[in-house]
């Protein structure tokens, strides 16, 4: 897919360039301007950046695999990729990660270079492995990510970090989320752990109900109209019919663009906010086209270490107004690394679950593929399709589903759009009926989607000293449904009832003998955690 930019051939740093430009009056000088304490209820129309992505064709959705880490992240349907990469790279290794930069971006410099800050101010660039990173267990100061490790995958990539980096460097967030240690814990799937005591003392408080998936929008609370537009990076919109992907420093955005803002309370690097059509006020609910719209976003970002995510409200979501989380973590989330077993096929359009065009997983190449995630804490499911539209009418349709069953849930976007995770909740349903243990409610943490993939932030500094994967499990495992409310799920979401379970029973048998055969070839070293 092409990508061009209208100002220059590549971007290091915005202020670089403004820097390095003439005097002349721009074009579209006649657009208005707001000034950047101004609120985004009047961005109508306005002058902003802008991000146009090719929406016409459909495009190739990479495939890449994460089971152990994304020191090389080929794309998987590409076979002239050889199976040596890894040994070349080092993978696992801090150097490895630095190789495979080089392999996927070679000659291109670092766009955070010029934040190398050290010192006792942190700086920004501040993304990898420790030096004695190993493959059981990491920590540093900050995130587990260098910003000087990240391939710059794409225009929109190149854009998104350099922007950001500009609202770090103006004093913009609330606190410095690169202070924040973070490590990987040792274990199985590798749980990321953050001690971020900002977020939770600083971070702006839940204004709604707990026990109500879709609730109107009220004006009166917090919503991101009332943000400032120095907070807004760059619309986000389609391109004109039969346009390639494009950016542009200044242009007139539409009637109610979609906008991407900074997350003023971060978890991580790169923290932003993708909020569609953000003058509709829509309340935090999903549908096809703004799922549609976030898979856009996370493909034309192009790069692995960024994942979107989304939280319906009573599954933690804390504004009532539609947004999509996104930041970079350079290291797999441990839902990516669950297998999975096939659960269902499905054609877009098929209306009702249960349909006739909903088909099993052996037919069908053009179908969605809902599978089942297992070995997990939280039960839930992954799709995968031939296109972004596919995907996005299937997980669109069954978010609406539950948002008329009254179900929480939380989404992830991951590998550049070809994944995308889906889990029904209901710790705060357990929360207030008091099911949930003490010692988990003295942890503080709201499993949201991102502690549900497996990226768990935590408030106290004893809770992060000892950390562990039990620790991890016990609390997410708290978040599932029960073996018996999935299945209630999966018929009414997916139409998988009855002798239509046969497929996934045979999915999980199948990898339950994967799963002993490997135990028995490491000796049995190393028991497993249960779902509970």
């Amino acid at each position: 897919m092409a990508l061009y930019i209208k100002r220059v051939e590549t971007v290091v740093s915005f202020k670089q360039l403004a820097a390095e430009q003439p005097a002349a009056a721009p074009a579209g000088a006649d657009i208005p301007v707001l000034e950047p304490d101004a609120p985004v209820s009047g961005i109508a129309f306005s002058r902003l950046p802008k991000y146009s992505y090719a929406c016409d064709a459909t495009p190739k959705v990479p495939r890449i695999s994460s089971i152990t880490d994304f020191a090389r992240v080929p794309d998987m349907d590409d076979s002239s990729e050889g199976s040596g990469a890894d040994a070349a790279t080092g993978a696992g290794t801090a150097a490895g990660v630095v190789a495979a930069a080089a392999l996927l971006q070679p000659g291109k410099a670092s766009l955070a270079s010029y934040a190398s800050g050290s010192g006792a101010d942190g700086g920004w660039q501040r993304f990898g492995l420790a030096s004695d990173a190993d493959e059981t267990g990491s920590s540093c100061d900050g995130s587990i990510i260098d910003a000087g490790c990240v391939p710059v995958s794409s225009l929109l990539d190149s854009a998104l970090l350099a922007m950001w980096e500009e609202r770090a460097e103006q004093g913009l967030f609330r606190y410095d989320v690169t202070a924040c240690p973070t490590k990987v814990v040792p274990g199985q799937y590798g749980f990321v752990a953050q001690l971020n005591e900002g977020r939770y003392s600083k971070k702006r408080p839940t204004e709604f109900r707990v026990d109500q998936v879709v609730q109107t929008f009220d004006p009166a609370k917090f919503n991101f109209t009332k943000a400032f537009k120095r907070e807004v990076l760059f619309a986000f919109e389609p391109a004109a019919r039969g346009a390639a992907s494009s950016f542009e420093e200044g242009a007139r955005c539409s009637a109610s663009p979609s906008v991407v803002v900074i997350n003023v309370s971060p978890i991580d690097y790169g923290h932003v906010l993708l909020c569609p059509r953000v003058l509709d006020c829509i309340p935090q609910v999903l549908a096809p086209d703004t799922c549609l719209a976030a898979l856009h976003f996370a493909l034309e970002v192009g790069n692995p270490y960024l994942r979107v995510g989304f939280n319906s409200l009573g599954a933690f979501a804390t504004i009532n107004h539609l947004h999509f989380q996104a930041y970079y973590l350079q290291a797999p989330m441990p839902c990516e690394r669950a297998p999975t077993a096939p659960l269902a096929r499905i054609t877009p359009g098929g209306a009702a679950a249960g349909s006739a065009k909903r088909r099993r997983p052996d037919s069908g190449a053009d179908s969605v593929l809902v599978s089942r995630l297992c070995d997990y804490p939280v039960r839930g499911w992954v799709v995968e399709g031939p296109s972004l539209a596919a995907m996005a009418a299937v997980v669109g349709e069954a978010s609406q589903a539950m948002q008329a069953a009254n179900i929480p849930h939380n989404m992830l976007i991951a590998e550049c759009g070809s994944r995308v995770f889906l889990w029904p909740q209901r710790y705060a349903e357990r929360q207030a009926r008091g099911e949930v243990p003490e010692h988990l409610l003295d942890v503080g943490v709201n499993p949201a989607v991102w502690e549900i993939s497996g990226h768990m932030v935590l408030k106290r500094a004893e809770d992060y000293e000892n950390f562990t994967e039990a620790a991890a499990w016990e609390l997410l495992a708290a978040v599932s449904l029960t073996e018996e409310q999935l299945a209630a799920a999966e018929a009414m979401l997916f139409g998988v009832h009855g002798a239509g379970r046969s497929s996934l029973d045979g999915g999980m048998a199948a990898f339950e003998g994967k799963a002993a055969a490997a135990a028995a070839l490491e000796g049995g070293q190393g028991a497993e955690p249960m779902m509970v």
